[in-house]
């Protein structure tokens, strides 16, 4: 019953991710299917880069919401 329940209300795949800067060490929020690229908002260095699905993450991924 409990396979056919989690059928019937599927969970999104894509997540917020907590994204720390290699530079800087400033930490972001960044949705992890990006279609723009996503920039550090102190240094401007790139983040995450589109691939047309799940985006490419430049940094280093300290916390996964969701």
């Amino acid at each position: 019953m409990i396979k056919k329940y989690k059928i019937l209300i599927p969970e999104p795949k894509s997540k917020f991710i907590r994204v720390k800067c290699p530079d800087c060490g400033n930490e972001q929020v960044i949705f992890d299917h990006a279609t723009f690229p996503v920039r550090c908002l102190v240094c401007g260095r790139m983040l995450a880069e589109p691939t047309g699905g799940k985006a490419k993450i430049y940094g280093k991924i300290v916390k996964v919401y969701g």
